[in-house]
């Protein structure tokens, strides 16, 4: 069976381009993202990757798996919003900002 975590590893690689993108996007180190990718191509056996200078480039395989990664992950986005929708509550972030002396009478 396929890794979530590592299918995502890969999408964020095709989606920004390298390793060091990704790995700046996924908020892991360049070594985080390589070893998931090596594991992801002895899950699958077959080469995702290949070296393109200084960069690396999907392979055939590497695009396909993409395709389908993009399908899975938007997939868990809709699933995961239908189920916040379903809960009711709000979500998201909520700033809040006033002066200091009148923050200090509020809070």
């Amino acid at each position: 069976m396929l890794s979530l975590e590592r299918l995502r590893v890969l999408h964020a690689i095709a989606g920004h381009g390298s390793v060091t993108a990704a790995s700046e996007a996924l908020h892991v180190t360049t070594s985080a993202v390589s070893q998931q990718v090596a594991k992801l191509e002895r899950e699958t056996g077959q080469q995702l990757l290949t070296r393109n200078g200084r960069g690396v480039r999907l392979t055939d395989a590497g695009r396909l798996l993409v395709r389908h990664a993009d399908r899975v992950l938007s997939q868990l986005e809709l699933a995961h919003a239908e189920l916040e929708a379903h809960r009711g509550q709000p979500v998201g972030e909520l700033l809040v900002g006033g002066f200091p002396t009148a923050a200090r009478g509020l809070f």
